[in-house]
């Protein structure tokens, strides 16, 4: 009984010029086509997400450098593999005149130590370092393995390279059937749109996509073709459920998803953060982080330019409480749309910071005796409270010339409202008190 070998490692290239992808890298006179010309190979590190064609194109880097291949995992394999990787390299070597590749797939799964273990065989020429990650090198490599590797971005397959990758798997499926007879394989087209857009990117998914979906093709037998199989979008939708799109939930991509979500909001494009906000919605991301995001949107980004939007904001967090999903995430895209289309204005959220900033600087003062509550006997003759006016007795409610800074600090504008929605009025009103102050006859400070 022969072993069972994915399509997808099946049909793995065995020449570079057969390799599907990655033109930006590859194409005439860029960057590993110049490399690989040259024959000067360097460390490197690909980063990309999963099935864009990592390990594959590591595998031609050695073959067209005549190098030994060495495939070490980090999700398997410890710094005892490497080590063992490190004598087989040098063994080789010595046998036979041969460089190394060594190839570590999810290199990310490496702690500090582990990475650390590659750099002296790195700089000695042991080996050539390809690590494979999906993740952003910047936060999860160490910086003295970074800077001996040159890092490259892999980027996901466009439609028409999916659609020839998806054409070499029916061909191979193809041949396998045949046998003594005559088979052919026919995907309709509609099917090969679904399963191209089901694959988002990933040659591997879609490879496994189409070979599971063969389980419910239909057998036809015709006399002009006896052996007819028939791939129909029903039989591919047999095998693609739920959500489909390219989605880390704790990774790069959830990360940037929701950076784009909030960029769009703050630049006030409801149709892109719709745009985010369903993807992510589709990708499987909590709806309660969703909410939780678009609150502190509400008052980040507008703030009181638009008191209302914090409002809708928290009403649609509640809504999703009661409702759930898929009834609950309309009124998430509610309080999305609302909040991009609304008034921006950053200034409470920037005086919030800089007030942080003042008090770490500056420690902490006194409460001024003026404003200190006076509940007994005690505190009223420690003057608590002495001076202080109710404001409410005052004219226009407003204790002109009052001060409520702590007495050995300066009084300082921390709040600077925008010239946009309800923060015109607050701009006016401040200002407006600010006079009556600057007129007052009474004045705490003088």
């Amino acid at each position: 009984m022969s072993v069972y070998q994915p399509l997808s490692d099946r049909l793995r290239p065995t020449k570079l010029e057969d390799y599907v992808g990655q033109k930006h890298l590859l194409g005439e006179k860029r960057a590993l086509s110049r490399m690989l010309d040259s024959g000067r190979l360097h460390s490197m590190v690909f980063w990309g997400p999963p099935g864009v064609g990592k390990t594959t194109l590591a595998r031609l880097i050695a073959l067209q450098s005549d190098l030994q291949f060495i495939n070490l995992s980090a999700v398997l394999d410890g710094v005892k593999e490497v080590r063992a990787a490190v004598e087989q390299a040098k063994l080789h070597r010595e046998q036979f005149q041969q460089g190394t590749l060594l190839f570590v797939d999810e290199v990310h799964r490496f702690n500090k130590a582990q990475q650390d273990a590659f750099l002296p065989f790195v700089e000695d020429g042991t080996f050539v370092f390809i690590g494979a990650t999906t993740e952003n090198p910047s936060f999860e490599l160490n910086n003295a393995l970074l800077s001996r590797a040159k890092v490259y971005v892999l980027r996901i397959l466009e439609e028409d390279e999916l659609e020839l990758v998806l054409e070499r798997g029916r061909a191979l499926l193809e041949t396998d059937l045949s046998d003594d007879e005559s088979v052919k394989i026919q995907i309709e087209d509609k099917a090969i749109q679904l399963l191209v857009e089901a694959a988002d990117g990933d040659a591997r998914r879609l490879l496994n996509s189409l070979e599971q979906a063969m389980d419910f093709a239909e057998y036809e037998q015709k006399q002009d073709l006896p052996g007819l199989v028939t791939l129909t979008t029903e039989n591919c939708k047999e095998v693609i459920q739920g959500g489909v799109r390219r989605f880390d939930k704790g990774g790069e991509a959830f990360y940037d998803q929701i950076s784009a979500l909030h960029k769009s909001i703050r630049g006030s494009d409801a149709n892109a953060a719709l745009y985010w906000l369903v993807r992510m919605l589709d990708g499987g991301v909590d709806p309660r982080y969703l909410a939780r995001r678009l609150i502190r949107m509400a008052s980040e980004e507008i703030g009181n330019a638009d008191p209302k939007a914090l409002q809708i904001a928290v009403n649609a967090a509640e809504s999703y409480e009661r409702l759930g999903s898929p009834e609950g995430d309309l009124a998430l895209a509610h309080a999305a749309t609302y909040l991009a289309v609304a008034p921006k204005s950053n200034a409470v959220y920037m005086a919030y910071k800089a007030v942080l900033a003042d008090i770490k600087e500056n420690g902490s003062h006194e409460v001024p005796l003026h404003l200190r509550n006076a509940p007994t006997k005690l505190m009223a003759e420690l003057d608590y409270g002495q001076g202080y006016r109710y404001a409410h007795d005052e004219p226009e409610a407003f204790a002109a010339g009052e001060c409520y800074f702590p007495d050995d600090m300066i009084e300082k504008s921390y709040y600077t409202p925008e010239e946009r929605g309800l923060e015109i009025k607050i701009s006016a009103k401040m200002e407006h008190l600010r006079k009556l102050n600057e007129n007052a006859i009474y004045k705490r400070r003088s």
